[in-house]
């Protein structure tokens, strides 16, 4: 299975807490995106984030990844306090594709695709530098990206290199 991480932390050594992504996934990245600087979204009073993008090749089902994502973010001491609030590292999964075709699922537990991805800069932008040619629900990212907010494209800056 393919599947689409969208990695994030605002709190503590930011690019450390991303690092143990790519250290527990290193033998399966297919493709990664730089680092960004993002401003955060929803709730605004909050420090910035470091976001990424990690393409992955891994065997197994999607809710074994969503586990593997969790135990990553307890391993930082992840809380969940405050929907969209501070946090020492965010593992979504955005999308998982199995034999070319993207899956979908309605659970409440692990919605496929991430149902608020398409309107997501931070997830969008770190996305199509790390596959040009991604597509979302049938659509490229390019043309989700297109049609955000710029002022919420252009905040997004890149910061350096995740691999």
């Amino acid at each position: 299975m393919r599947a689409v991480l969208s990695i994030g932390s605002n709190l503590e050594d930011r690019r450390a807490l991303l690092g143990t992504v790519v250290d527990d996934f290193r033998a399966d990245i297919v493709a990664a995106s730089p680092v960004f600087s993002t401003p955060p979204w929803g709730v605004e009073d909050q420090g910035e984030f470091l976001n990424a993008v990690v393409l992955i090749d891994v065997p197994g089902t999607p809710r074994q990844l969503l586990r593997r994502g969790q135990a990553l973010e307890d391993a930082a001491v992840r809380r969940r306090v405050r929907h969209w609030g501070p946090r020492t590292l965010d593992v979504d999964i955005v999308q998982v594709m199995e034999e070319g075709k993207e899956v979908l699922s309605d659970d409440p537990v692990l919605t496929l695709p991430h149902p608020f991805a398409h309107e997501r800069a931070f997830v969008l932008v770190p996305w199509l530098a790390a596959d040009p040619s991604a597509t979302l629900r049938g659509r490229p990212v390019a043309e989700w990206v297109a049609e955000l907010d710029p002022v919420e494209v252009s905040a997004i800056k890149e910061v350096g290199s995740l691999l």
